[in-house]
C-alpha cells in the first residue's frame, strides 16, 4: 500500500490536483481520505458561537481517529469514515464505509502539521499558489458550499485563514517531498507525480 499526502493552503488546488491523479492511475486502485471528514463535531454549539470556529488550527482536527483508520486500512481492515458538514459544523450520525486500495491519498490542508501523520505518509506533496488565486477560489467556494455572505467569507478569512495559514500551513512546506506550484493548473507536475505512482505500483 502506498500512502499519499497532499496538503497545502485553502484555496490552493489541492482537490483539482487528487482528481487529476486519480484519472490517471488504474480504476479501483485509489481511496480519497479528506481532513475535512475528521474535523471535530461542533453541531452542539450556537449559531453566533459556529461562526467563531477556527477551521483552520491543527486542533480543529481528530488526528487520532485519522491515524488509527490509516492503520486499519493498512492492516487490511475496512474503516468508517466520518461524514461531517460545514453548514451544521457537525459530524453526521451515519458514516462511510472504506475499504483498503493499492492507493490511499489523504487530502487537506493541515495534514503535514501532525508528526504522527507524517510518519504514515509514503509521499508528502504540498500544494502551492498565490494568496490572491486562494482567496478567490475560497469566496467562491464558501458562498456556494459553506452557506456564507461575501462579508462573513472575509472576516473569516481575515480573522482565521490567513493567520492560521501563515502560522501552521505554510511552514509544512519544509516537509514536503514534492512541491507542485499553480495548484491544479499545473500539468506537468501532476503528470508527473501520476507517472512515478504508477512506477511504484508496478515494483
Amino acid at each position: 500500500m502506498l500512502i499519499i499526502g497532499i496538503a497545502g493552503g485553502s484555496g490552493s488546488g489541492k482537490t483539482t490536483v487528487v482528481r487529476e491523479i486519480v484519472k490517471k492511475l488504474p480504476k479501483d486502485a485509489v481511496a480519497v481520505i479528506s481532513q475535512d471528514s475528521y474535523y471535530r463535531d461542533k453541531g452542539h454549539l450556537s449559531a453566533e458561537e459556529k461562526k467563531n470556529i477556527n477551521f483552520d488550527h491543527p486542533s480543529s482536527i481528530e488526528f487520532r481517529l485519522l491515524n488509527q483508520h490509516l492503520d486499519e486500512l493498512c492492516e487490511g481492515k475496512e474503516i468508517q469514515r466520518p461524514i461531517y458538514s460545514y453548514v451544521t459544523c457537525a459530524r453526521s450520525k451515519e458514516t462511510q464505509p472504506l475499504s483498503p486500495k493499492r492507493v490511499i491519498i489523504v487530502e487537506g490542508i493541515l495534514i503535514l502539521t501532525n508528526p504522527s501523520l507524517r510518519k504514515r505518509l509514503d509521499v508528502k506533496v504540498y500544494v502551492d499558489a498565490d494568496p490572491d488565486d486562494r482567496l478567490m477560489r475560497i469566496i467562491q467556494r464558501d458562498i456556494q458550499e459553506r452557506g456564507r455572505s461575501y462579508g462573513e467569507v472575509l472576516t473569516h478569512y481575515e480573522k482565521w485563514v490567513k493567520p492560521m495559514h501563515l502560522t501552521f500551513i505554510e511552514p509544512t512546506k519544509r516537509y514536503a517531498d514534492i512541491i507542485v506550484p499553480q495548484g491544479g493548473a499545473n500539468k506537468i507536475a501532476i503528470d508527473i507525480l501520476s507517472s512515478r505512482i504508477k512506477e511504484k505500483l508496478s515494483e
